[in-house]
């Protein structure tokens, strides 16, 4: 029989951190804050810090110095304590917040914590991790450990594949990610369109590469099938029909394998004849009608929101206490005014709004990746100053005007059950704004 005291353990460790008379490291964070610490804790801890401390050369007075001058110190005080005491406490604290702790821990190797973060994101932060959808796919694939959140991602843009291959950075996308989509027997595009879209990334990490296709050599063929050498055995280019292969195919044969190119001359000349190449198996098909790249997910496309922000809007909507499937929005979000296209001049607001009902206005916040809406039942009146349309309708508090600059603001007169925003200051900048009529859809 064994007798656990962890509660004591924890309690004198967290002492320990506090005493600062046998520290011999100070790590030097954010606008260098300091924090003394004990090599011997952290090397126990943290495998980044093991590595880190035995390439460091101490001082006269045998104190080692790490500087991370990107790491927030109190994300930092937070990572301490739970080296220390294997405490952290959440209270409080934005979504953002734990999910920027999550990156830290993994850069420090803290492998328990950061999958805790991660499954607690999952399991609790889902409805923030898609309205950062952005922000949390491009921040997972660095080293590769947040297999949880990928296949969460994953599973997400399988089904809407625009949300990564028609964004406008999609040509900044990390190669892991990349590879990670094309593993997958679901991701619902057409072969030919995935073909495209690779030799689209591909020729975008090489700038050099002549724009005419006429005009390349065989140098840069291979600098293509270089760039593209994780990418092009997990096409399923049997499952590309001979008009595709011969038009879109056919201008890059040169990147391809010769025995490749010869088993397509085979194949399609005598399908039931085998043939050397490995032949993937096709892509399931989850919905009936597979979307091509001029596939809007909402029409006309909105700049800032998804089909998963417009299921959750509609159950805010009507009030419902779990959010409608994606098949079963009972809304249409049709886009009638934004500002990067109609202006930010209040009075385009009104001459475009004026007389409208059951509105939703869609605003992104400029650098902090925040989506703030609001949604209004009762005609918009340009002759009425009045804040109060059906306020016990509104999803947030808005203003009615909106600019580039630091005009905008966002009140809360505690009326709200949550802070619409935890920001400091009230005022902010936006990037976009939008605008949408709400339709009921009939059946």
């Amino acid at each position: 029989m064994s007798i656990k005291f962890f509660d004591k353990l924890s309690q004198n460790f967290i002492e320990l951190l506090y005493d600062k008379d046998d520290y011999n490291v100070i790590v030097e964070v954010e606008n260098e804050k300091s924090f003394t610490a004990h090599s011997n804790v952290l090397k126990c801890r943290s495998p980044y810090f093991r590595k880190e401390l035995e390439n460091i050369i101490p001082n006269e007075n045998n104190i080692k110095k790490i500087t991370k001058p990107t790491i927030s110190s109190v994300i930092f005080d937070i990572i301490l304590k739970y080296i220390y005491g294997g405490i952290v406490n959440f209270e409080n604290v934005e979504t953002r917040f734990i999910f920027d702790l999550m990156i830290t821990a993994n850069e420090f190797e803290i492998e328990e914590l950061t999958k805790k973060l991660e499954n607690l994101l999952i399991e609790t932060k889902s409805s923030w991790l898609k309205s950062h959808f952005s922000l949390v796919y491009r921040s997972i694939f660095n080293g590769n450990n947040f297999k949880n959140l990928e296949k969460f991602c994953n599973d997400i843009i399988a089904k809407y594949p625009n949300l990564i291959f028609d964004a406008e950075d999609f040509a900044s996308l990390q190669e892991s990610a990349l590879v990670s989509l094309l593993k997958r027997d679901d991701l619902q595009l057409e072969e030919v369109i995935i073909w495209e879209y690779i030799i689209k990334w591909g020729i975008a990490q090489n700038s050099t590469l002549p724009v005419d296709l006429k005009e390349w050599n065989d140098e840069n063929f291979t600098t293509l099938k270089t760039t593209l050498q994780q990418c092009l055995p997990l096409i399923r280019y049997f499952h590309i029909s001979s008009t595709d292969i011969w038009k879109k195919v056919k201008p890059y044969k040169k990147i391809l394998d010769e025995q490749l190119w010869e088993d397509f001359t085979q194949y399609f000349m005598a399908p039931d004849e085998p043939v050397k190449s490995i032949i993937l198996p096709p892509r399931s098909i989850l919905i009936q009608e597979l979307p091509t790249r001029t596939t809007e997910l909402i029409k006309p496309s909105s700049a800032i929101i998804t089909y998963e922000h417009v299921a959750e809007i509609s159950s805010w909507i009507d009030r419902k206490s779990s959010t409608y499937s994606l098949t079963n929005t009972p809304y249409e979000f049709q886009l009638i005014l934004r500002g990067s296209i109609n202006g930010f001049n209040p009075q385009t607001f009104w001459d475009i709004c004026n007389g409208q009902a059951n509105t939703v206005v869609i605003v992104k916040v400029k650098g902090t990746e925040e989506i703030l809406g609001g949604y209004n039942p009762l005609i918009w009146d340009a002759n009425t100053v009045d804040d109060g349309y059906g306020g016990s309708f509104y999803m947030y508090s808005l203003s009615s005007s909106f600019t580039l600059d630091n005009s905008c603001a966002c009140y809360d007169d505690g009326s709200y059950e949550k802070p619409i925003r935890t920001a400091a200051k009230n005022n902010f900048s936006i990037v976009d704004y939008e605008v949408f009529k709400i339709i009921k859809k009939t059946n």
